[in-house]
């Protein structure tokens, strides 16, 4: 036991017991016959200590006090009462009616104490059951959000099926026809300045419909072995230019890893959205650490910037479809990088640090060895 609190009661309780027989006891022995109506009531107050016997210790308690002051009053009516015959054999009958009591009492309470033992199991039981259905109401609400999204972006594939063939090519003319613009222009023309300006934004145009495609319709994930350590090298030479316009200066670790099952390519997209956004976090200059290391299960790369960071509340809302919050953001970056994470079968978590900036891990399993 963790405390003496259970011991401390019980013992209690028995040395009441007993301190209520041996005074009654001692109140009878002590008295003489002459007095009739004080052993009346004395012979009465036995009840006291066997009902409270009943009580706490069930049948075993109440028979147990109902014997003992049987045996304490037993000798007192055989050697005291013996010469008055005619009230001896109301003394014996007080002697039965203490076991009968006893009895009755000790299993009465005995089944109260069952009786409450089994509602507080079948209170635990409903307690379990209903932790279990909240966790079944949980995970039926995910799978529902689940579909509607499945759903949306179901309608997404088709609406970009459409963008493609009716944006796509119409956005191609426009920029060969802003590039001869600008083109058959002085430099120091006010019109070279404005075809610039067309081309980057049908460029912006291209980019969102691309992150739309690539959104609807991710490529299945073509198996095989890859090394983590080199895609992230070529995120890192594909960002290189971009890194160096916003003055960030990039720091990376890399731990031994060994190869990884997947497709590579669609790690590299991932990894590259994570990368892109810590850099556009930092358009006044910061620094980029990129981490990988190993472990038993899993291998994790870590992108971490000293950007603005994000906001309490927003690290879940960030991976939703179209949730973004730069003003030409498409809000689809991270959520493709999830669901080609997820794919894989890993995660991607985010965690805000000291001061500023944020964190993007992602971990991806290491492959499972097959018996042969």
């Amino acid at each position: 036991m963790h405390n003496g609190t259970p011991d401390r009661s019980f013992s209690l309780r028995i040395a009441v017991i007993v301190g209520l027989l041996a005074g009654i006891t001692a109140l009878h022995y002590l008295t003489t016959l002459q007095h009739q109506h004080a052993h009346d009531i004395y012979r009465r107050l036995y009840y006291v200590p066997i009902v409270l016997g009943g009580l706490w210790f069930t049948l075993r308690g109440g028979l147990g006090a109902a014997i003992a002051a049987s045996l304490l009053f037993l000798p007192h009516v055989v050697l005291q009462w013996g010469h008055h015959p005619v009230s001896q054999p109301e003394q014996y009958l007080e002697i039965l009616l203490y076991n009968i009591i006893g009895g009755l009492t000790g299993f009465l309470s005995g089944r109260e104490l069952e009786q409450k033992r089994a509602h507080q199991h079948a209170a635990l039981r409903l307690e379990e059951s209903y932790r279990t259905l909240s966790a079944q109401a949980d995970q039926i609400l995910e799978i529902e959000e689940q579909l509607r999204r499945a759903d949306r972006l179901s309608t997404l594939g088709e609406l970009s099926a459409g963008l493609a063939h009716e944006i796509r090519n119409p956005l191609g003319s426009i920029r060969g026809t802003a590039e001869i613009l600008k083109d058959g222009v002085a430099a120091d023309d006010p019109r070279h300045e404005f075809a610039e300006i067309l081309i980057k934004e049908v460029d912006r145009l291209n980019r969102v419909l691309e992150d739309f495609l690539r959104f609807a319709r991710q490529a299945p994930v073509e198996r095989g072995i890859f090394d983590l350590n080199a895609v992230v090298r070529e995120v890192l030479d594909l960002t290189r230019r971009q890194a160096e316009r916003n003055d960030v200066a990039v720091v990376a670790d890399f731990a031994e890893l060994p190869g990884l099952p997947g497709d590579g390519g669609q790690i590299r997209q991932a990894l590259l959205n994570l990368v892109l956004n810590a850099l556009q976090a930092m358009p006044a200059g910061g620094q980029l650490t990129v981490t990988t290391r190993g472990g038993t299960e899993t291998v994790e790369v870590a992108v971490a910037d000293t950007g603005p960071g994000i906001p309490d509340g927003e690290e879940e809302r960030i991976f939703k479809t179209f949730v973004t919050t730069r003003a030409d953001g498409t809000g689809l970056g991270l959520p493709i990088s999830q669901r080609i994470v997820a794919s894989h079968g890993g995660q991607i978590r985010v965690a805000g640090t000291a001061g500023g900036g944020a964190t993007f891990i992602v971990a991806l399993p290491l492959q499972k060895e097959t018996s042969p």
